[in-house]
Order: C-alpha cells, then structure tokens, then sequence
C-alpha cells in the first residue's frame, strides 16, 4: 500500500515537474522567437557589408573608397561568389567544419548527439555548430555572439539555422558564409570574407589559393590567433588534409603535394626539407599581413575629412551600407598637388619636425587642397592630420583678428599705443603679475601707431590694445568666426594662447578677402546612393556665409595683413616678405607660439586662402634659430605659386567707402598708405565694445569665464599626442581644451590604450582624464 502512494506521488510529482518545465520553456520560447532578428536580412546584411562608398574630386578624378565597418571597426571584406573561389577552399572549409553540411538542415543530429555525450561525461562542450549556426552568429545575432553562451542565444540560433535554411539554397548559405567569417587583425581594419584572408596572409585572389594555402586559412578559422603560432598550425593541417582525403574532396596524391608545399604566410620564414616537414619557422613581421582601411589614390587626409563628415551628416549605416554612396568633394587636383609639391620640397624644417597645409576657397569654404604631415618621396604619410586634427597654439597669427576687431569698434590704423613694459595683476602668476615682453625683449620705448605694432608684432602694444577694447569684445568676435577661447586664458589669447588647426586658421582669415563672411570649411559637394538618387547637394542649400565685418572694416583689417608682407623689408624687421611670389597680391600673418613650439603662416591672395603649421608632431620646443617667416612663408609661396600656375592675375576688390593717407611717422613706415574709412562710412566700424565683468577686474588670465557655448565641450587632451586622455596619461601631460562637438571624433583616444603589464592607471590621471582637477595655467605671450 505504502508502495503503491509512493508511485503514485512519484508519477504525480513528474508529470507536474514535465507541466510545469513545459510551461517556462513554452513562456521562454515565446519571449526569445519575439526577440529573433527577421533572417531575411541576411541578404541585405551582406550585400551591405560588400558595399563601397567611392570619393571623387571635384573634376570627378577618383579619390579613393571607404571600405564597410563593423561598429566602430573598420574591416575589410570583398563580396565574390563560390565561382571565384578554389575548389580547395570550398573542401577544405566543410570538411574541417561541418561535415554533414550537405546532409542537414541548419542543426545537425549527430553532432548534437555527439555533445549531450560530452556533457554526460562531464567533458567540455567544443564544436558541434553547423556551418548555417556560424552564419546566423556571424551576422544577424552578431552583438549576442560577443556575449558568452547562454540558453537563449543558442534557442535563438538553432531556430534562425533552420529559417535561413529553409530560405536559401545550400550554395547561397556557403557562399554568404565564405564572405562573412572573420580571419583575423589586419592592422587598420579586422579581416572578414575569404577575398581579405587571402590578401592579408597571402596576396592572391581567393580563386588562386593553392591546397596548401587553403588548409592554412581553414585551420585559422576556429582561432585566428594561430598565425602568430605557426608551430600550432601545421599539425593541424595534415589532419585536415587527411579528413579531405576520406570525404573525397582531394585525392592521397594531391595531399602528399601539398605537404611538400612551402606554404609562406605574409610575416613568416619558414623553411622545410623535401618531406614537408618544418626546419624552422619565425616570424620575422607580424604587421606584413595589414591592409588599408581606406583605399585611396591620393590626399589621404583630405579623404579623412570627408569620411567624418559623412558619418556626421547621415550616419554608420547609409555611409557603409546600403549599396555605399558616391561623394563628390571639393578637392581641387592642382590645387592638392602644389600642396604636395610644397610639403615635399620643403627642406628648411627644424629637426624633428613635421607640417601640415591648407587651401580653401574664401568666398565659399570649400577646402581645396590638405596635407596632415611632411611629405617624404613616394612614402606614405603617418595617419593623423595635423591640417585638420591637431589642435596647436597659433602664436602671431591671431593678431590681425584682434587688431580687426579693434578697428571695427572705431579706432583706426593711426590709433597709437605704448610700446613700454606693462605688467597686470595676475593671482596665479609668478610674483602676482602678469608682465609680457616683445619677442627677444626688444622695446622701442615709444608710442606708435597700431599699423606699424602689427607690422613689427610687438607683444606689449597688443595686449594694451585688447586690455583697451576688452577680452568680452575680442573673444565674442573670434568665437564667430570658429576660434575657441581655453577656459582661463586671458590677455596671453590675444598673444596666440589660442589652440585651433590650420584649416580653421584659414577659414579665419578668409573674411579678410571675401568682404566680412565667416563661413564653415566644407569638403563635400553632392552625395548620391549608388543608384544615382541624390541625397545631399549643396547647391541646393544657401550659401549666406555668417557676417563677422563689415566690407569696410574687412578691408581695413585685409589692408593691416597686406602691410605686414610689404611695408618692411628684412633689414628693418619685415616678418612676411617671403611669402610674395609673381605679381599676385599677398597679405598674411607669421606666428611662433613660446618654446617655440609652432611655426605658422596663414596669408591670402584674391584667388586663395591658406595657411602652413610647422612643428613636432609629439610637441616640444624646437631650436630657437628658426622662425616662421624663414620656415612657413617659404613653403606657403611655393604652394601658392603652383596653385596659381595658369590663372588670371586679380586683384583684391575693395569696396566703396575707403580712402588712403599717409602714414605718420614716415621714418618708420617709409612710403605707407593706411587705408581709413570714408567719414560718410563711419557706421561701417559698428561692433559695440563689451564691458567685461565685473570691475575692479584683477587680470583676466585667471579671473575671465567665457560664457558657456552648446556647440563646443571641455575636454582633457593628452598634450603629446593631442588626443583624448585616458586613465593611463600621465597627468603632468593632460590640458584641458574646449573644442567644437562636431571635431570630438577626430579627438578619439587610441584605439589600443591598454597598459604595459605591469603598469596600473594613476589615480591621479583618472580624475584628471575626467576633469577633476582645474588648474589654471597661465600661458606666457608668444613670439612673432
């Protein structure tokens, strides 16, 4: 009787337990189908991976391609079809990785069966995935693949496996498969598909693997890491070879072949005797096996641009997908080659250092021309773009702006200024006071007019002049034409403290030529899908740049930079007169930032705006024998001179309301004009000076804030290598900058920045990386 209600409860009891497991995996199959992806995508998933956005230049010469991403990661995957691949290939992958595959149905029986029996004997679960379960995690469960194993992920697989089989043809899920599998680092991108695997480890084309090569690639597939174990490797593939033997896909003779065959991946030396055995086996460059993220033919930075501004304007997916885009930028050939030419010719460099150039158009900010670093023969230039990345202090060349502003407000080229010491009370300077000097310590001890101050660049007439109209009125004037002001920095800003790069320097100067409008650098003109659908034109956009001058003071400020190329010579201090070539008209600035650190030029012609940074690219000062009019000018002229090669001389156009008279103190300024403004046009000087607050003001080098902009941010940067800090920077290298929302990715961190092994972050850095800290450092003032 006891028996017989034991059985009876136990039966009870298992049927309530096989109820209730049937409820949670009934409740749980219904939650994860609602989770699957659509396997339909699949389709478009990989015609979208094997897409190519094309850049052309404005003649429509090509550029180059950008290849698909992954995320964030650039990979690099060539759609082909099963035709265009080795037979060797198409065996050697199912025989190593599912055998049945033309006998199942997405899962397969035995090799599941094969697993439960791993599990029962408490052995690890390894293998067991069909070709079509590698597929669906390759793609469409890509993000849960990173994930470690888990019930749902593997509900979700098997069922995708079978839809997808169900859907598509054997054929059609290999060849998918084939074009999908990742193969490993390719250095600036990840390797995926058999076309890049090929390339990477063996510079031929998929249909042109050998046996050997084959097997080679197979056995990476489970774990791309075996490159770099070559010794791990080649057991492997005799057993591999093996197993083709038996499923029929080679004959004993052909895998004897391929023993013997001296199989050489990119990076390795390996030598065998005539069995096919390894003699020795090194790797001697693991980087032989990189490929390029962006296939270009020429200005690859200029290229880099373009991409960013891609991405800003319609995102990962349409930029890398979807068929991929056709982009026709502004790029001018013959303008990009004499900046080429330029940087290549130019042999005056301090030691060390390297440079970065830019042309635009001033009536339309379009960029027409970009080089990132010194150019050296026929070698490749390092990645990072100076010309557009690299945030330098700009030393002299930020005096005409102020200057401008100065004049805009009312005073004019004869307004006069002391050029005596001057010191201003200063909490976080040395004694309490903050005392520029001019470059070198040289003072004249006299007033003198403003023109000649700029022609000269003297330091101690400057900040006079910008204590005079205030830092309220100078810094919401630059801000408009794309200059940001470091948080803290006071009057040292109107001696260069300002960082920006060389094609916002140049969009800066452009209102000088182009009667007073400030507009945004641009590198794109028309963008259409690759069936020709037009998603962006610009021309279909207005054109009004933002007003920053009047035509008049525009031309008062172009008339003050056309003098310091002019007025002197270098016997009595001229800066600039390298930069004149030819009869075109020139008017531009020198800047050296302290150490000195930066060399620029930034100048105009009626025809093009432009400007040159020189210095190292890790920073530091340079030897002080060297100055910008000898280093800059010099390779701003030669770039200009190319440029202009075969164009109709002009002239700058000056509006109405200008007149001339002579300079005073014509010893000094022997035979100068100054422009001054018509009396019929005094409303033309129309920007109203901005008090700044509030008084008594203590100086503005730790007590001025400007106001906060939504269109830039407060980032720490990691002054060596102008990028982002991390945990691991340390902190006596991090500033912190404020820099444009829309330039943060070209900003972005390493993308490797883990420490040595036996480093660990510094605390200190961490807070620091995160802005914790808020030293004000009080920058001293630049040289000419």
């Amino acid at each position: 009787m006891i028996v017989l209600r034991f059985l009876k409860f136990l039966t009870s009891f298992v049927l309530a337990a096989l109820v209730a497991a049937l409820g949670v995996a009934t409740t749980y199959g219904l939650k994860w189908g609602r989770e699957l992806p659509d396997y339909r995508e699949l389709d478009n998933l990989t015609r979208s991976l094997g897409s190519e956005t094309r850049i052309f230049a404005r003649d429509g010469a090509p550029l180059g391609s950008l290849i698909p991403k992954v995320g964030d990661q650039a990979i690099s995957r060539t759609i082909v079809t099963l035709g265009e691949i080795s037979p060797f290939m198409l065996g050697a992958l199912i025989s190593n990785e599912d055998r049945r595959f033309f006998e199942h149905y997405g899962l397969d029986p035995y090799g599941l069966g094969r697993q439960v029996q791993r599990v029962a004997r408490g052995d690890s679960v390894q293998g067991g995935s069909t070709l079509t379960n590698q597929l669906v995690k390759n793609t469409l469960l890509l993000d849960e693949y990173q994930q470690a194993r888990t019930p749902d992920r593997k509900f979700k697989e098997w069922i995708l496996s079978v839809q997808v089989e169900r859907s598509f043809t054997k054929s059609e899920i290999l060849q998918t498969y084939l074009n999908t599998i990742y193969w490993g680092d390719g250095g600036p991108v990840e390797l995926y598909g058999i076309y890049s695997a090929a390339q990477a480890y063996f510079r031929t084309t998929p249909k042109d693997l050998t046996l050997g090569q084959a097997a080679y690639l197979t056995v990476l597939v489970p774990n791309a890491g075996r490159y770099f174990r070559y010794e791990e490797v080649r057991p492997l593939m005799r057993v591999l070879l093996s197993r083709m033997v038996e499923d029929g896909w080679i004959t004993q003779a052909q895998m004897d072949a391929a023993w013997r065959e001296k199989v050489q991946p990119r990076g390795w030396q390996v030598t065998y005797d005539d069995a096919g055995n390894v003699k020795s086996a090194k790797l001697v460059d693991r980087t032989a096996k990189e490929l390029k993220a962006v296939v270009t033919t020429r200005a690859p930075h200029f290229t880099q641009q373009v991409e960013q501004e891609l991405v800003r304007r319609f995102g990962r997916d349409v930029v890398y997908g979807s068929g991929g885009l056709r982009v026709y930028t502004t790029l001018d050939p013959k303008v990009q080659s004499a900046a080429e030419t330029a940087s290549r010719e130019a042999t005056g460099l301090p030691p060390g250092a390297t440079l970065a150039a830019t042309v635009i158009n001033p009536y339309n900010g379009e960029v027409l021309g970009m080089i990132g670093q010194k150019l050296r023969g026929t070698e490749p230039p390092a990645a990072w773009n100076n010309a557009a990345q690299g945030q330098r202090q700009i030393g002299s060349t930020i005096k005409p702006l102020l200057y401008t502003t100065a004049l805009s407000t009312g005073l004019s080229q004869s307004h006069r200024e002391e050029d005596r010491p001057v010191s201003f009370p200063c909490t976080g300077c040395k004694n309490g006071v903050y005392e520029p000097k001019n470059f070198e310590g040289a003072t004249t001890y006299r007033d003198m007019t403003i023109r000649e101050a700029l022609d000269r660049s003297l330091n101690l007439v400057t900040v006079r002049l910008a204590d005079r109209i205030g830092l309220q009125t100078f810094f919401g004037k630059i801000r408009e034409i794309g200059l940001q002001t470091n948080d803290g920095t006071g009057l040292a800003a109107a001696l260069g403290a300002v960082e920006t790069t060389p094609v916002k320097m140049a969009a800066a100067y452009a209102p000088f030529v182009n009667g007073g409008l400030y507009r945004t650098p641009r590198y794109i003109t028309r963008v259409t899908d690759a069936r020709g659908a037009v998603l962006f034109d610009v021309n279909s956009q207005p054109m009004q740049g933002k007003r920053v001058w009047t035509p008049q003071v525009a031309w008062l400020g172009l008339d003050m930079i056309r003098g310091v190329v002019n007025d002197l010579n270098e016997a009595q201090g001229g800066l600039a007169g390298r930069a004149k070539f030819g009869e075109w008209p020139v008017a531009g600035k020198t800047g050296t930032s302290n150490g000195p650190k930066d060399f620029w030029f930034v100048g105009t012609t009626p025809l093009y705006t432009g400007s040159v940074w020189v210095g190292r690219q890790q920073g530091g000062d340079m030897p002080i024998n060297y100055y910008s009019g000898y280093v800059n000018a010099p390779i701003w002229r030669r770039m200009m001179e190319l440029a202009h090669q075969g164009q109709a001389l002009r002239q700058f156009s000056e509006p109405p309301g200008i007149q001339y008279v002579d300079a005073p103190d014509q010893q000094f300024l022997p035979n100068v004009k100054l422009a001054v403004l018509d009396p019929n046009y005094r409303d033309a000087a129309n920007t109203e000076v901005q008090a700044d607050a509030p008084p008594p003001t203590l100086y503005r080098e730790t007590t001025y804030r400007p106001g906060n902009d939504p269109d830039s941010v407060l980032v720490s940067l990691d002054r060596t290598t102008n990028r982002l800090a991390t945990e691991f920077t340390p902190p006596q290298n991090i500033v912190q900058r404020r820099v444009q929302l829309e330039d943060l990715p070209g900003y972005a961190p390493d993308e490797s920045p883990a420490p040595l092994q036996d480093e660990q972050p510094d605390p200190e850095a961490v807070k620091a990386a995160k802005g914790v800290t808020g030293t004000t450092q009080s920058v001293p003032p630049a040289a000419p």
